[in-house]
């Protein structure tokens, strides 16, 4: 028998290293999903440029899934420490209300004063929010889901009373910036989105951060007994989380330059939770992978433009969305793999051979 080559058995275990890793999955999806969209639109993949910035359906994908990023990157945090943040979507709309009041009540709403002062005090607010949430889950030890729930309701009443009900229409030239500007020929959302990302990810990843997070969330007795202060840990992701929120919610009015608090944000946090999901962060806690809920996000924001894409009728979009992220979700589950191996082992290759029944040989004998 010849040996076989030792380059081939180190390909293999890279390909075995490869198909564990648990970004290869949602990468895999997110190409799937752009190539199902390049047969039905030959130029959905061409970029170009138009009026002094890049033009077309992937700049697009990215410019419509920032503020989904950065919300699914607070949430990330969260669902790590094995805790949940239903108030982002609330957050989203209190924060875009805010600021937009507060240029449609300024004298010179087109400066970057004004601008600036309406992002300050949009992001006071958030932090507030989060630290109220933060405070319920770690100090009085109110479930994650309930306390957030509370914000979820309540917040989304908050910003209705900002707004007075009305959706507020402003006019700013700087503010229109934050998600609806260019700088050097990319979205400017899409610019701060990826300074947030790798923000964020330098500092969990190149501190101790990341660790105490997912030794909170993997293990919180041992953690408390190694003398890791929880508490704090908590309200400092719900805070993060709650930032996050609001910088998406400042993307998502200054997109459109008016202020929805009925619709703004409506839904983000299911879409967060499923980026996350998809992107490999299990919600029992633990580890967590910042990469994957950025590819997570933008699977979910890429299904998104399909649908619109081929025409699926809008009362359906979410029974399609839901259809597709549970498939994405099986391909990912090790256990449902596994047990499509072992049918696949265990189906015979070659139909066994002809005989006579176990009866006839009896009878025969």
């Amino acid at each position: 028998m010849t040996p076989q080559p030792a380059t081939s058995g180190a390909a293999r275990g890279i390909a075995r290293r490869a198909a564990g890793h648990r970004l290869l999955w949602p990468a895999l999806v997110l190409l799937a999903l752009l190539l199902g969209n390049l047969a039905f639109h030959h130029d959905f993949l061409s970029v170009r440029v138009r009026d002094g910035h890049l033009y077309g359906s992937l700049v697009d994908i990215l410019r419509f899934g920032a503020p989904l990023v950065l919300v699914a990157l607070g949430m990330t945090l969260v669902i790590a420490t094995r805790g949940i943040d239903l108030s982002v979507g609330s957050t989203v709309a209190i924060a875009g209300a805010l600021a937009c009041a507060h240029l449609s009540g300024a004298a010179r709403p087109g400066s970057v004063t004004t601008t600036l002062t309406a992002v300050a005090l949009a992001l006071a607010v958030a932090l507030v929010l989060g630290l109220a949430n933060g405070l319920l889950v770690s100090g009085l030890g109110v479930q994650p889901i309930v306390a957030t729930l509370i914000l979820m309701v309540a917040g989304r009443g908050v910003a209705q009373l900002i707004t007075d009900g009305q959706i507020i229409t402003v006019t700013s030239a700087p503010y229109k910036m934050i998600g609806g500007g260019y700088w050097l020929l990319l979205p400017f959302a899409v610019l701060l989105a990826a300074v947030l990302v790798a923000l964020t990810a330098f500092v969990t990843r190149r501190s101790a951060l990341g660790m105490l997070i997912e030794s909170v969330g993997g293990n919180p007795t041992a953690s408390r007994l190694v003398g890791i202060r929880a508490g704090g840990l908590l309200a400092l992701v719900y805070v993060f989380s709650a930032l996050c929120a609001a910088v998406a919610g400042l993307m998502i009015s200054s997109n459109v330059s008016s202020a929805d608090g009925n619709n703004a944000g409506l839904w983000i946090e299911l879409d967060a939770i499923l980026a996350v999901v998809v992107g490999g962060t299990a919600l029992t806690g633990g580890r967590f992978s910042l990469g994957g809920t950025v590819l997570g996000a933008l699977v979910i924001q890429t299904l998104s433009t399909t649908v619109y894409t081929l025409g699926v009728p809008p009362e359906t979009t979410l029974v399609f969305k839901a259809f597709v992220v549970v498939i994405v979700c099986l391909v990912q589950s090790p256990v449902f793999r596994a047990k499509l191996v072992r049918r696949r082992a265990t189906t015979p290759r070659f139909p066994a051979a002809a005989g006579p029944a176990p009866q006839e040989q009896e009878a025969r004998a």
